[in-house]
């Protein structure tokens, strides 16, 4: 069983920059960011294989970049020049299976979220 716990989640006006983090226990596979805005469906925002490879969502490449401690058992997510659409509800994820990184279906387990609110 693999538990995940995001934190670091807050407001911040657009331009600025946040980190979250995303303490994992248990062994994982690919692991991600998701997130949720109300009344939307949740997205992919990025995710890194055990190996290193990432990916991105078009919508955050550039400003967002996903990384993993060496012991693989922390994930973060530095945001920077953060935009009002990037308000949202965000999920760390775990896969054991996955076969597409941006398919919420294909995670095996959730953290709870950490909110998000960027101001203009």
């Amino acid at each position: 069983q693999v538990q995940l716990v995001e934190s670091g989640g807050g407001s911040v006006q657009a331009g600025g920059s946040l980190r979250l983090s995303c303490a994992a226990s248990g062994f994982t596979y690919l692991m991600a960011w998701f997130r949720q805005a109300p009344g939307k469906e949740r997205e992919g925002v990025a995710a890194i294989s055990t190996s290193g490879v990432t990916y991105y969502a078009d919508s955050v490449k550039g400003r967002f970049t996903i990384s993993r401690d060496s012991a693989k058992t922390t994930l973060y997510l530095e945001m920077a020049n953060l935009k009002p659409e990037d308000t949202a509800m965000y999920y760390c994820a775990a896969a054991m299976y996955p076969t597409r990184w941006v398919s919420p279906s294909d995670y095996n387990f959730w953290g709870q979220g950490t909110q998000v609110t960027v101001s203009s």
